[in-house]
């Protein structure tokens, strides 16, 4: 029930003691700023690696060839390992686990693509199909590369948007011509990427094609593949296997690390995961630790209080007022202080977060491991219940003390 007597008795304490409650309430409500700051900031460098993350399946493994550094069963170091469509072949039917793979042969150099009086220079890179789901690449125009374009050999391209925005302006270039290299390939979709950067500028080709029209034999310079939802310990376990089985088809020792350059994501994203996680902890560790020095410095204060206000909890027992209602009255008045002043805290903490988020919006601030700074729902209702239960720590005890004053040593105090 709301006892206005009560909320004056507060306000009356409160006014008295305006420089006391003033501190008391900064360091209470710099313990919630500082963490919601911590926890939006936190946020901020875990969504802008993600999305790094978004430009290349999460659960895909690269395999690059290099170089041998060391000589093995009468082949010596230095040889460079140049790996083939037999590679594609064998990696895709011999591997257990593998969700969709790709080779990829890089055209060399920047080739200038023409269409019409319009021209510029783009990367154009020959794949197999599965390399949609590989980059996250999604055509949101025509369509991707299919079967048929590599078995047939067929001179169609993918290209991204930028590509499609330079040549075409806003003409729809599905089933038109353009020139590469003197070569002429007909569009047949147009690709979003999800990731930042020149991944919109780029041109894709059926890897078939891209052999034959330029000199790359049966050679390509890369392969991609994902893996489902394997473990990271059974990525590892398909990188070995993938390693050992080149090494054997190369004659290269499978302890050399230079022979090929293997870059497991299922791997290092779980690295990342561990990371912020261990950041996430941290940050609680830090914001709770500040929230208990200001939960302290309410309770000292509210000590100060009770020491102060003894003749009058005497007066009050004398004249039948129960334990429970001074217990009542304390820590209400230790609830409100922490309670206001936190609920300030968590405002200013989110303020500052949007802020800094509509600033980097505002002004396109180019921060790519931090991006979209937020704080969620959840996080808003822990803080505040936080702050409830920090009032009711801070409050009871000092309360339980004020309620054990007998009258008679009450009325005594000088």
């Amino acid at each position: 029930m709301f006892d206005l007597d009560k909320w004056q008795e507060i306000y009356y304490t409160i006014k008295q003691n305006k420089l006391r409650t003033f501190l008391t309430a900064f360091s209470v409500s710099w313990g919630i700023f500082m963490l919601v700051l911590l926890l939006g900031a936190g946020k901020g460098l875990e969504n802008g690696v993600n999305k790094e993350f978004e430009e290349d399946a999460v659960n895909s493994i690269y395999v690059s060839p290099g170089r041998t550094s060391m000589p093995y069963k009468g082949m010596k170091q230095g040889r460079y390992i140049r790996l083939k469509n037999s590679d594609y072949s064998s990696t895709k039917s011999e591997i257990e686990g593998i969700d969709h793979i790709t080779g990829r042969y890089y055209c060399s150099g920047e080739f200038t693509v023409r269409y019409k009086d319009r021209y510029s220079s783009f990367s154009v890179i020959g794949v197999h199909p599965d390399h949609a789901f590989i980059e996250n690449q999604k055509a949101f125009q025509g369509r991707y590369l299919n079967e048929n374009d590599h078995r047939e050999r067929r001179k169609v391209v993918i290209m991204g948007t930028e590509v499609s925005q330079i040549l075409f302006k806003n003409e729809d270039p599905i089933d038109k011509w353009i020139h590469i290299g003197g070569i002429q390939y007909k569009v047949v979709g147009i690709y979003d990427d999800a990731g930042d950067g020149d991944e919109d500028r780029r041109i894709f080709i059926p890897i078939s094609t891209a052999q034959l029209a330029y000199n790359g034999s049966n050679y390509i310079h890369n392969m991609v593949f994902t893996v489902g939802d394997a473990s990271v310990k059974e990525s590892i376990e398909m990188v070995d296997k993938v390693k050992s089985d080149l090494s054997k088809r190369y004659k290269f020792d499978p302890s050399d690390n230079r022979a090929l350059f293997i870059w497991n994501n299922v791997e290092n994203y779980q690295r990342f995961v561990n990371l912020f996680n261990g950041i996430r902890i941290f940050i609680w560790i830090v914001g709770i630790g500040t929230i208990i020095a200001g939960i302290v410095g309410v309770s000292n204060i509210m000590l100060i209080v009770v020491k102060e206000r003894t003749r009058e909890i005497g007066v009050r027992k004398a004249l039948g007022a129960t334990p429970n209602s001074i217990v009542g009255l304390f820590l209400q008045e230790a609830i409100v202080i922490t309670g206001i002043a936190g609920y300030i805290g968590l405002l200013g903490g989110i303020g500052l977060i949007e802020f800094i988020n509509y600033s980097l919006l505002e002004f396109s601030v180019d921060a790519p491991y931090f991006r979209n700074p937020e704080i969620h729902l959840q996080t808003a209702i822990g803080a505040t219940l936080l702050l409830i239960f920090s009032g009711v720590i801070a409050g009871y005890i000092p309360a339980k003390k004020a309620s054990k004053i007998r009258p008679i040593e009450a009325l005594r105090d000088e």
